[in-house]
């Protein structure tokens, strides 16, 4: 007996490995699915967290410099992910454009297909129209022409689309409607690739600014004097408005008791605006949630302080080395505010002056420290502490004017040894230990002022709108068929069929049932009310 041996090689069910056109193509059909397309939203919606959760430098540089200075090596690691700025990262402008590509890869062949689909004819009645989910049969005396031609007004009315009846469907009407559920479909996807492209051209075309102001100053609106700006790479300095703004008033309210005790009640500044060199000056008055516009740009409030005013002299008493109010930074609700005043002093006066300093609006003291109590102005006192020695000012070196440089100076000693440090209440002058003299004069509120334009607001509420009407249409209308079968009975009179189908998944058959029972008795009133055995 002898045994055969297959020798044949195995055979390899896999297939092919795809080539670069392949793999292309797959490629591309999975970007523009829905299902990615959902993905990229969803992811772009949670890349959007950050930016709600820790302080962007477009929307409140403040806050940034504060997170800086209170978390230093988190803040390193913010700075290489782009979490200060994370409408500006590449990570999301990546997560941004793919969903665009999307959208558009997603839309543009739906679009044809609904196209084609309304220019389509109405399929014709099927054969047993029985097994349809929604079906009424009736018996009338009209003939069968007859009882077509008004099933076809009826349909009209009910802004059904009547099938042209071909050779040997003469004895049926067959209508569609509710494409409008697909147009609205389309209109909602069409509406979010607008407001992206709104974002993206508010993104390249707008500018954001802002500018601290103490009231009784102003500002023009130009580069120099922003302290940041953050713009589009197509924005151009030319296109800033000429005006200037001097702040004349500005009012913090407070709650004054119960459980919202010293929350902000409402932000006031009253300006004068002069809209271009040599025009007529203009009074206006900026509230938090209403900007003042300004030639398409927009002024809004964003954040208020302290600027404490300080008046620094010589040892004689008589020269004035320093004077004016200074805007100090607040630390906390209640409107602890920290800063320094820097007094570059003549040589013959001795060295420059440091100081460091607290404003509490409403101080209260105890064994924890000072601290205030309230934000409104009640109580204002500062608590101060000085160095001497060289600023560093005439070095080149750029410096933040809310921080003090100390590596070349000295603080200020008091008796005993002990760091420096004093009280003043408004109007109260405390004496360095060199014989210089610093006077604690009051203070003013200042208002830090956001400058800005959005070129895409205007297109991003066209497509927000238009994207609502598209929701609507496509969950409140159905896509539906209705057919009409009219033909001679057994007993001379004619039988009128009326069927119904639904065209989207999910829907409400009673609605259907409902819809065709009211499209037969619209048949039967036209008809003039001859309705006879009736079978549903």
């Amino acid at each position: 007996m002898t045994t055969s041996m297959d020798t044949r090689p195995p055979v390899d069910d896999r297939p092919p490995p795809l080539n670069g056109p392949e793999l292309a193509r797959w490629a591309w059909r999975q970007l523009t699915s829905m299902r990615v397309a959902l993905i990229l939203l969803f992811l772009l919606a949670v890349a959007a967290i950050p930016g709600s959760i820790i302080p962007q430098t477009e929307a409140n540089p403040l806050n940034v410099r504060d997170f800086r200075a209170r978390n230093p090596t988190l803040s390193e690691w913010y700075d290489r992910l782009g979490l200060f700025d994370v409408y500006s990262a590449p990570w999301f402008a990546a997560i941004y454009i793919a969903l665009m590509v999307s959208l558009v890869g997603c839309i543009l062949p739906r679009t044809w297909q609904h196209w084609k689909a309304v220019r389509a004819q109405p399929p014709k009645a099927p054969r047993r129209l029985t097994r349809m989910p929604a079906y009424r049969k009736v018996e009338v005396d009209a003939t069968p022409e007859e009882v077509l031609a008004v099933a076809r007004a009826e349909l009209r009315s009910r802004r059904y689309r009547l099938r042209r009846p071909a050779e040997g469907e003469d004895d049926s009407v067959a209508a569609e409607t509710g494409h409008l559920r697909e147009t609205g479909n389309l209109l909602f996807h069409l509406s979010v690739v607008v407001v992206l492209l709104a974002v993206a051209l508010g993104g390249l075309f707008s500018y954001r600014a802002t500018v601290l102001v103490p009231e009784g100053s102003g500002f023009s609106n130009q580069v120099i004097q922003f302290d940041s700006l953050s713009a589009g790479a197509l924005f151009d300095t030319a296109d800033l408005p000429p005006f200037s703004m001097d702040v004349d008033e500005f009012r913090m309210e407070f709650v004054e008791a119960g459980n919202q005790i010293g929350q902000p009640a409402e932000y006031e500044a009253t300006v004068t605006v002069v809209p271009e060199p040599g025009a007529e000056p203009e009074t206006h008055t900026i509230r938090v949630n209403e900007p003042l516009n300004i030639d398409g740009t927009s002024v809004h409030i964003i954040n208020p302080g302290y600027a404490p005013a300080f008046t620094v002299k010589a040892a004689d008493g008589e020269t004035i080395l320093a004077e004016g109010p200074v805007p100090f930074l607040p630390m906390d609700g209640n409107f602890t505010s920290e800063g320094v005043v820097k007094v570059e002093v003549p040589p013959e006066h001795g060295d420059d002056i440091g100081i460091q300093a607290s404003f509490l609006p409403t101080a209260f003291l105890d064994e924890n420290g000072p601290r205030s109590i309230f934000p409104g102005a009640r109580n204002p006192e500062v608590y101060l502490t000085a160095w001497h020695g060289d600023l560093g000012l005439d070095d080149g070196q750029p410096q933040s004017v809310y921080r003090l440089d100390t590596t070349d100076m000295e603080q200020y000693l008091g008796d005993g040894g002990e760091p420096y440090r004093a009280r003043l209440p408004v109007g109260e002058t405390v004496g360095l230990p060199d014989g210089r003299s610093i006077t604690f004069d009051g203070y003013v509120t200042w208002v830090n002022l956001q400058i800005g334009r959005n070129s895409g607001r205007e297109l991003a509420l066209v497509g927000a709108i238009a994207a609502v009407v598209g929701l609507m249409g496509s969950l409140y209308v159905r896509r539906r068929r209705a057919w009409v079968r009219a033909s001679v009975g057994p007993e001379g009179r004619t039988v009128v069929e009326v069927a119904g189908l639904h065209r989207a998944e999910g829907s409400a058959g009673d609605r259907l049932v409902d819809e065709i029972g009211a499209v037969t008795d619209g048949l039967l009133l036209r008809l003039g009310g001859a309705e006879g055995k009736k079978e549903d």
